[in-house]
């Protein structure tokens, strides 16, 4: 029975008490970035294997040690989705997005899965918020994406710092692979099994290793920039001026390279000190060349990915406020069959009005019907009773200070429902104290 009651490894749960701060995180992505005119796109959790091969690269860990890939039963093979931008990509090459006004752009809130050694931040399962800004080639596109990330942060209250750099197109890349190779290739036999594979077939995922003696190797390594052509420089120079004017602080970090093949010219990290070793929060970057590859027009894209679970970690960190979840308002406690069912009534009407209203479906006693409405944080209480049915009449009760208010139980269909008044009249004279007190 173990089996059934402990979730996978590497997954987790979001309990109850917990969504809220998921929901209103959720909330403001998709707000903020809609201020810059990016809409949802729902894509499918799982895909043919070969969109992320050609993609996100085959010789990336993400494609040769963390996807979930299986034949179904038609002998197909496919695999559960560990990004966000192939899928999307695929699907605005398929529906004809990309044929349309441009810039397209998309933003996606999803799960994904990779298989790695779960730890803080980082699961087998996890949520990704994204997007994807295609057709446009020009450094303001990149500045806009990044100076959206900074807009965001700024308004979940996280402290994080902007690392940016350029790894070129394919023209100026291939001289600076090759230099790559040369500095590499007289320390080979020292280099991990991974590093040995990717010198040949691609040598800037060195600089990402994580071993620590392919890192000390690397110290010494030629740098990008020092590589760039002529466009890719102007463009560079373009995407900083812009950030300057826009007032978004950034650093220049030469050494950041991307984990998947299709990155070209800038690529960025949002980087915050506290949550440990894991510290980009944020990445992202130009694809130039990867709808083509894909199978659709000759358009360019730029976009960034961030894991919630992460971002979550880091606002708790940095002490960000989440808003205070709302609570049950009234609780309508009953004693007997009638007065449960008129509880039931007057719960649903206060239901239809827009309120959190609860009433009792576990039979238990006035007493225990009490000490749950405590639990649930209920603003007011209402009982119901024999004598509360006879005389058409209760007593509303505010749980802070005991005060309260009678109301009728038999108003008639013509007039205002005295309940419902009574509660609007209660909440907006508490908002009211509330505003005065600050």
């Amino acid at each position: 029975m173990a089996i059934l009651t402990k979730g996978p490894r590497g997954t987790q749960d979001v309990l109850p008490g917990e969504s809220y701060k998921w929901q209103y995180l959720e909330k403001k992505m998709m707000e903020t970035v809609r201020l810059y005119g990016f809409r949802e796109i729902r894509i499918p959790t799982f895909e043919h294997t070969e969109l992320f091969n050609r993609s996100v690269g085959d010789t990336t860990d993400v494609v040769q040690k963390e996807m979930y890939t299986f034949e179904d039963k038609g002998g197909r093979s496919v695999t559960l989705r560990p990004e966000g931008t192939a899928g999307t990509l695929r699907s605005a090459i398929e529906h004809g997005l990309l044929g349309d006004a441009l810039p397209v752009k998309a933003a996606y809130l999803l799960s994904a899965f990779r298989y790695e050694k779960p730890q803080a931040g980082r699961l087998r399962e996890f949520h990704q918020f994204g997007v994807e800004m295609l057709g446009s080639s020009a450094a303001s596109a990149d500045a806009q994406v990044i100076s959206m990330v900074f807009h965001l942060f700024r308004e979940l209250g996280i402290k994080a710092r902007l690392e940016l750099n350029s790894i070129g197109c394919p023209t100026c890349r291939a001289k600076y692979q090759e230099a790559l190779r040369n500095h590499f290739a007289a320390r080979r036999e020292e280099l991990c099994d991974t590093c040995k594979d990717r010198l040949e077939r691609n040598p800037m995922r060195l600089l990402d290793c994580k071993s620590p003696v392919c890192q000390e190797i690397g110290k010494g390594a030629p740098m990008m920039l020092d590589f760039l052509c002529e466009e890719c420089t102007a463009h560079f120079e373009q995407v900083k001026a812009r950030l300057d004017a826009m007032e978004v602080p950034y650093t220049i970090n030469p050494r950041i390279v991307r984990g998947l093949d299709y990155y070209t010219k800038t690529v960025f990290e949002f980087v915050s000190d506290k949550i440990g070793a894991q510290s980009t929060i944020c990445a992202g970057g130009r694809y130039d060349g990867l709808i083509e590859q894909l199978g659709g027009p000759a358009l360019p894209g730029i976009g960034f990915a961030m894991g919630l679970e992460r971002i979550l970690m880091t606002m708790e960190a940095c002490r960000a406020p989440f808003p205070q979840e709302k609570g049950c308002v009234v609780y309508i406690g009953s004693m007997g069959d009638a007065a449960g069912i008129k509880a039931a009534q007057l719960t649903q009407q206060l239901r239809k009005e827009g309120f959190w209203a609860e009433c009792d479906t576990m039979d238990r006693s006035v007493k225990a019907q009490m000490k749950f409405a405590n639990k649930l944080g209920a603003r007011f209480s209402l009982i119901l009773g024999d004598s509360e049915l006879e005389q058409g009449a209760a007593k509303l009760k505010r749980m802070a200070d005991g005060s309260v208010t009678e109301i009728r139980l038999d108003a008639a269909p013509s007039e205002p429902d005295s309940l419902v008044k009574a509660v609007y009249d209660a909440c907006l004279e508490e908002v009211a104290t509330a505003l005065k007190t600050e």
